[in-house]
């Protein structure tokens, strides 16, 4: 297993919606919500953790793959594919080689290699921090929600998120390694892209938040990944 090649693709995210990644803080200030978004500890700007993405991309070509209920809902690792073959035994050895394997497996873990992909965090993009500045704005928003009551028709347990605001946009960058001649993931992970795309990143993505869009700034990725169709294979 021979490394031949690290390829990095750099572009854009651009948010579409309010975005929420939690903090994990666990301490409630006075006049702050009880659920703010995580923050770079210096500058107390917005960041994507590249964990997020990470996970994300990797949950949804999970899905689709179509294991989940094989796995009950845990991450495939390489002690699952002994009870694969096939397309299905495949399409798991792509995802573990692209995104890494845990588990007691050692042979299979030696088999498939180290981890091929690596996300960065995400930082506020230059251009777009010179135009919060100028143009006065913010990059945080308090959403409130509640739950009503059907019969009474009032608000009930209010609660206040915070979201980084629609239209943000973050630096982005992603590197894949290359080991062997003939090994080509780069479709695979374009393709976990394209569904998050499709999906959303965060917390509350039903209720509309975190919604995205990715720019590349190499021409032909942005082609490829415009054009791209996830299931292509069906889904």
């Amino acid at each position: 297993m021979k490394l031949m090649e690290i390829r990095e693709f750099k572009g854009k995210i651009v948010l579409q919606s309010g975005l929420h990644i939690g903090a994990g803080d666990t301490e409630m200030k006075i006049g702050g919500t009880d659920n703010p978004v995580v923050k770079h500890p210096h500058t107390q700007e917005p960041y994507i953790p590249g964990s997020s993405i990470k996970g994300k991309v990797r949950s949804l070509l999970e899905m689709r793959s179509g294991l989940m209920v094989m796995t009950k809902g845990s991450p495939i690792q390489a002690g699952h594919l002994k009870n694969l073959s096939g397309k299905e035994k495949t399409e798991a050895e792509r995802i573990l080689k692209l995104f890494g394997s845990g588990g007691a497996d050692a042979g299979e873990i030696a088999r498939l290699g180290p981890t091929r992909v690596s996300f960065a965090d995400c930082p506020v993009n230059g251009s777009w921090r010179e135009k919060v500045k100028e143009n006065r704005l913010g990059y945080f928003e308090v959403k409130s929600e509640n739950s009503i009551n059907r019969i009474q028709g009032t608000a009930e347990n209010p609660r206040f998120s915070e979201r980084v605001t629609a239209g943000t946009e973050f630096d982005f960058s992603v590197s894949l390694k290359q080991l062997g001649e003939e090994e080509d993931l780069l479709s695979l992970l374009l393709e976990g892209l394209k569904l998050l795309e499709k999906d959303a990143l965060g917390g509350s993505g039903s209720r509309g938040y975190g919604r995205l869009r990715f720019t590349f700034e190499d021409e032909a990725i942005q082609t490829k990944f415009d054009a791209l169709d996830p299931f292509h294979k069906g889904g």
